[in-house]
């Protein structure tokens, strides 16, 4: 079990463009608006909250000395920041249909805006830290899974494989920064859990929202099948457990859960040859 980031680990910004269609087909994950809806707010979560990211681990930038640590921020915030652009484009598509994504990307911003100034900057770290291991095993699961995408619009299904395939590149950098600047697994416990409770919460209000506007709110089969898809017996969260629970283990790192092979194969999707082959 790998206990380090795998060396000579490549981590380049890709520039993707993924011109979504316009307008978005409202259920566009095979006519399912649970399944659609759930991908939907996260994506709305993600610009503010990979900037977030990005400031807290920039804060202790020039205190890390490792040079490959220091090529990997750089890879860390390019491709951060372009999800944050594509996902972007991706809530004006939303807004298009009538979803109120300003009320949802508000309550984010103030609760950023509140950690920023009253968190010191280890702490913020530490929920960046957390809340990328969230993001990477989620990312594991849906690379490793077609299924979970199955029956989607094409350009989206690429869209989140793309931004999973990423995650799961960068997803020690925050971590082994914060190794190295602190290290305090109490801390990380504390953040991981907080971090847990309010990404679980943005998820469902961005949920409950866009399902009111549909006019779907209320309907128990939706309810009924969605939860069984997220948590049944082959649900897209049930299995994602345990990697969740290694997180607060004391000689836990991301890269215990070695899925480089499952890394290279995605790159085939989306790198030219040599890249591929690149660690």
């Amino acid at each position: 079990m790998a206990s380090t980031t795998p060396a000579g680990l490549v981590i380049r910004p890709r520039h993707m463009d993924f011109d979504l269609p316009n307008p978005l087909p409202r259920h566009w994950h095979g006519g399912n608006a649970f399944k659609t809806h759930l991908f939907d707010a996260m994506s709305v979560m993600f610009p503010d909250g990979e900037r977030f990211f990005i400031d807290s681990v920039r804060l202790f930038r020039e205190q890390i000395e490792d040079p490959v640590l220091k090529e990997q921020i750089r890879g860390f915030i390019g491709q951060e920041g372009h999800h944050s652009r594509e996902h972007l484009e991706y809530s004006a598509r939303l807004r298009d249909l009538g979803y109120d994504i300003g009320r949802l990307e508000k309550r984010a911003q103030v609760r950023i805006r509140y950690t920023q100034k009253k968190f010191s900057a280890k702490r913020q770290l530490a929920a960046t830290a957390a809340l990328e291991h969230i993001t990477a095993i989620m990312a594991d699961g849906l690379l490793k899974h077609p299924e979970y995408l199955g029956g989607a619009h094409p350009t989206l299904q690429r869209l989140w494989r793309w931004h999973a395939l990423e995650e799961t590149e960068h997803k020690a950098v925050a971590f082994d920064v914060y190794q190295q600047v602190c290290g305090s697994r109490k801390l990380l416990r504390r953040a991981m859990v907080m971090g847990t409770f309010f990404f679980m919460l943005d998820t469902h209000r961005g949920l409950i929202h866009m399902l009111k506007r549909d006019g779907l709110l209320w309907n128990w089969r939706v309810w009924r099948d969605g939860l069984s898809w997220m948590w049944g017996k082959d649900g897209i969260f049930r299995g994602l457990i345990r990697p969740y629970l290694d997180f607060f283990k004391d000689d836990f790192h991301p890269w215990q859960h070695n899925n480089l092979d499952l890394l290279h194969q995605t790159r085939r999707e989306f790198d030219p040859e040599p890249l591929a082959q690149a660690v």
